[in-house]
């Protein structure tokens, strides 16, 4: 995750895009420490995990509709993504 946040963001703008991609990743951590507990006592570990199982499948999904493929691409010309979408 942490090398695909540093090749996603044009050079212009990639201290910020970082730091408000690495915040959203740590409160997302954060939540899923503080729900488990609460969870696993209110539906138990079958509908816990079903949950988050549930929001990774969406992920899967918006990763695979939404992120551009980089693959032999500099990091320089990853700007012309941008300017394409």
């Amino acid at each position: 995750m942490w090398v695909m946040l540093g090749e996603m963001f044009p050079n212009q703008m990639r201290g910020s895009g970082l730091s408000i991609a690495g915040l959203a990743q740590w409160l997302s951590n954060f939540g899923i420490t503080i729900s488990f507990p609460i969870l696993l006592a209110g539906i138990g570990l079958t509908g816990a995990y079903g949950i988050y199982a549930f929001f990774a499948i969406v992920s899967v999904v918006f990763i695979a509709k939404m992120v551009q493929e980089t693959k032999g691409l500099e990091l320089e010309d990853m700007d012309q993504l941008w300017s394409k979408s």
